[in-house]
């Protein structure tokens, strides 16, 4: 791929290390703001963890991402690059948003909508007291992520930061000594409602139970700014990010891995791909934490973020997943499915032990309910994910529990109501928590890298702009504000803003920026 619009030589050179959706969005920024932008990827696709998965016959799936929310920080983004993001991707708003299966297959059945109305007269099947209640939560989330936007928008330096007055503005709401699921008693009183808009803390690979009461807007933005699918899949997003990118002039290297970053002193000066030093003026890091930051960076440049404080933080869960191309369409199954198990939260408690739950909750993506390009004619791909703890968590013996795995989540297929799946099966890919680190570079298998609980939020997630190194700047779920896609391409925003400023490049301000010193 070459780029289309080089910046001028004299310009600044920045490196971006890896083409997921947060080093995309980096690049397409900084090249707008006139660096010139190199974009190493070690694998030969676009996208990362988004990234798609086609076979020969024309099943199409997202590896990961499948739901995609709260586009308004992608448009902004297409829009400081002078494109719209309509003209390069066709989204569709679903409705039902996603289909909630109670009991282990046993119901009630709730089809989420996100005209309130229709909401609430759906909930009365839960309880019609939690019923009434829709209209409150949702007005308190309104506010709370109205107040809650200039905190997930500025960086963080220090803990100094907490005392700015937008974030001390937001921390009465924050509520720390609340879990998400006591957050949503407030408002509901029935535990099915409550996992209704708690399940939502799976973006975060966390336990409702465990996760902060803050990310009760989570459900919220669902509601509020709708789920949405974009045609071709979420890896069309990613593929739109990178020809925009492109069209500013960014260079992208697919199939070149960087062996590791190049520093004078406390500077990052470039990196080494294939034994060749390549100069840089600033590097941007969209590698997964855990995997590449040992590799990538000298341990005596991140003491706050060492090997040691890397092997004693806290992971999120990781994910079994079978992709399967079957024969048929499955007008009975929607566009999104969450199978709730009957004892939910004694299988997170088996999760959070590195355990296999006895009784596996999945989630099912059917997209050609509303996408007939993902599969070939008369044809549907499945994909089909389950909550597993992370490789670090316990010691399962991954390669040897793939019969187990797989015929359990056939079964819950089977509970969804396609009773010959196994003979309509005409293409099946299987990744294990094993398979994310060994083929997708993702640390421990933890597919949401590090848990959002509040030891690791804010001030005290890696930083942004990198640790007491200086021009290394971090994206992705691994960096503040956090995991999931708008949450990412937010984050690309922050760090992009920071290192425009550090290197004097012209752009559009981020209010929210800390005045100085060095995130950690």
């Amino acid at each position: 791929m070459a780029p289309s619009r080089p910046a001028p030589a004299s310009a600044p050179h920045v490196i971006v290390i890896g083409a997921g959706p947060g080093g995309l969005a980096a690049a397409m920024l900084l090249a707008a703001r006139g660096a010139r932008v190199s974009l190493y990827e070690k694998d030969g696709v676009v996208g990362g963890r988004s990234r798609r998965l086609e076979t020969p016959e024309g099943y199409r799936f997202d590896l990961g991402p499948t739901f995609f929310l709260y586009p308004r920080i992608l448009e902004e983004i297409f829009a400081e690059c002078g494109e719209r993001l309509a003209d390069h991707v066709r989204l569709t708003r679903l409705d039902p948003q996603y289909r909630l299966v109670f009991g282990g297959g046993a119901g009630p059945v709730i089809d989420a909508t996100p005209d309130p109305l229709r909401m609430a007269e759906a909930l009365t099947a839960i309880d019609p007291v939690d019923a009434a209640a829709l209209p409150r939560f949702l007005a308190e989330n309104r506010r709370k992520l109205e107040i809650f936007r200039p905190v997930l928008e500025r960086g963080f330096s220090s803990a100094a930061d907490l005392l700015a007055p937008p974030v001390l503005r937001a921390l009465p709401h924050l509520r720390p000594h609340l879990s998400l699921d006591d957050e949503l008693k407030r408002h509901f009183r029935d535990p099915r409602t409550r996992l209704l808009f708690s399940f939502q803390s799976k973006y975060l690979g966390m336990s409702p139970f465990r996760c902060p009461g803050l990310f009760s807007i989570l459900s919220f933005l669902e509601y509020e700014h709708g789920v949405f699918h974009p045609e071709g899949g979420c890896n069309a997003v990613a593929g739109a990010m990178a020809r925009v990118a492109q069209q500013k002039g960014v260079a992208i290297h697919l199939g070149q891995a960087v062996d590791r970053i190049t520093f004078q002193g406390r500077r990052a000066n470039g990196v080494i791909v294939d034994g060749e030093k390549i100069e840089a003026d600033a590097v941007v890091m969209n590698a997964d934490l855990a995997h590449a930051l040992p590799k990538l960076v000298p341990e005596a440049l991140r003491p706050r973020w060492n090997d040691r404080k890397l092997e004693t933080a806290r992971y999120s869960c990781s994910t079994v997943m079978l992709y399967l191309g079957v024969e048929g369409r499955f007008p009975q199954l929607p566009h999104h499915t969450i199978l709730l198990a009957e004892q939910y939260r004694q299988g997170l408690e088996q999760i959070g032990r590195g355990e296999i739950p006895d009784e596996p909750s999945l989630y099912v993506h059917n997209p050609v309910a509303t996408d007939p390009s993902m599969a070939p004619e008369g044809h549907s791909s499945l994909y089909v994910l389950m909550p597993v703890g992370n490789l670090r968590d316990g010691d399962t013996d991954w390669t040897a529990e793939r019969p187990r795995l797989r015929a359990a989540m056939l079964d819950r297929l089977v509970a969804l109501g396609i009773p010959d799946i196994e003979a309509r099966i005409r293409h099946e890919r299987m990744v294990t928590p094993l398979d994310w680190q060994e083929d997708f570079a993702v640390g421990y298998g933890a597919t949401f890298n590090l848990a959002h609980d509040l030891g690791q939020i804010l001030h005290r997630r890696p930083g942004n702009r990198f640790g007491d190194t200086q021009h290394l700047y971090l994206v992705g779920g691994g960096t503040h504000p956090g995991s999931g896609l708008p949450v990412i391409y937010e984050g690309a925003r922050i760090s992009a803003a920071l290192l425009a400023r550090d290197l004097g490049l012209p752009g559009q301000a981020m209010p929210h920026l800390p005045g100085g010193g060095l995130a950690a």
